[in-house]
């Protein structure tokens, strides 16, 4: 009998952003430019390729990328900075502007970067021209406005969209092409949650239900969103990487509706390693409350049983 010949999937890297091609009986590929491992639900008849390694949402999306919290076990910087450059190629801008100096600068790109080797004349997308510096691509603004099925989709795994450093008009902008895209659940993180309360005050802060907004915290003294008053919008918060009990969640302050928790990973010399009854307590803190928790896949060790990964109900697709 005569095999059927399976096509294969056109889809770009979640991490460099170069065109790669997979089986749709494999479930991860790796990037042969970057290598990068994408993964996803991808069998046939499925829901395709999940640009992500980020468990708790679908798709990652970064119009705006870079950061200057300068924290010692930020992944994202080391990426950013892999990249800056190709061997054996050079850099092809077509529309960036460089803004500020001496440390301050910021990139507007208007159209796709890319290196083209210096033998071939081959091109290749590059994601990162300017490393960790923070840069608006406008040319993604649009990546997911024609994509029908619904997506749970990250805002910014590359950047802090709402930090000190982010333009109001950057910030305007990534909320204008959410708005295009209606279909699709957005899912924002920040260390600087006082720029949504900013937002919200001057009513710049979409106040729509697909719209989440969620503050990461890695101790109990970490300021988050919601602990000042009740709004009227989505929050959640991303405890990663705990590095501390964090006791009772107050009564008083506003119960975010979603905690994700996980632990801190890579190799880096003073790496905290949670004790197990900090992951129970919040646990126990979430059921308290009716908060749905989930666990990161770098708890498992720690957790040593099947690991709790529940969703808000507004987050479960049909």
């Amino acid at each position: 009998m005569k095999k059927k010949k399976i096509n294969p999937q056109e889809f770009d890297c979640g991490c460099c952003g170069n065109q790669i091609y997979k089986s749709r009986l494999r479930d991860e590929v790796k990037c042969c430019y970057c290598g990068y491992i994408n993964q996803g639900n991808t069998q046939v008849g499925g829901r395709g390729l999940d640009k992500t390694k980020i468990e708790w949402a679908d798709s990652t999306w970064n119009p705006i990328t870079g950061c200057r919290h300068k924290c010692p076990y930020c992944y994202a910087r080391g990426i950013a900075n892999r990249f800056v450059s190709r061997k054996g190629c050079h850099l092809v801008e077509p529309e960036t502007y460089k803004l500020g100096d001496d440390g301050s600068e910021t990139y507007e790109i208007n159209e796709q970067p890319y290196y083209v080797d210096d033998e071939t004349g081959k091109q290749f997308r590059c994601a990162y021209p300017h490393g960790f510096v923070p840069t608006i691509h406008r040319y993604r603004m649009g990546e997911y406005r024609d994509k029908k099925r619904q997506r749970n989709i990250f805002v910014g795994s590359m950047s802090d969209v709402f930090g000190e450093w982010v333009p109001d008009r950057w910030i305007r902008e990534v909320f204008n092409a959410c708005e295009k895209a209606p279909q699709h659940n957005y899912l924002f993180l920040t260390k600087n949650p006082r720029r949504y309360m900013e937002l919200h005050r001057y009513g710049e802060l979409p106040l729509r239900d697909n719209m989440w907004y969620g503050t990461t915290v890695t101790d109990p003294d970490t300021e988050y969103m919601g602990q000042d008053g009740h709004y009227e919008f989505h929050t959640f918060l991303s405890v990663e990487p705990i590095l501390a009990d964090f006791g009772e969640l107050s009564e008083k302050s506003y119960i975010p509706e979603w905690i994700i928790v996980g632990a801190e990973t890579g190799s880096r010399k003073d790496k905290v390693i949670p004790r197990r009854e900090w992951i129970e307590n919040i646990v126990e803190q979430c059921r308290k409350y009716n908060i749905p928790v989930f666990m990161k896949p770098s708890l498992t060790d720690i957790w040593g049983e099947e690991l709790i990964q529940e969703f808000p109900k507004a987050l479960i697709h049909a």
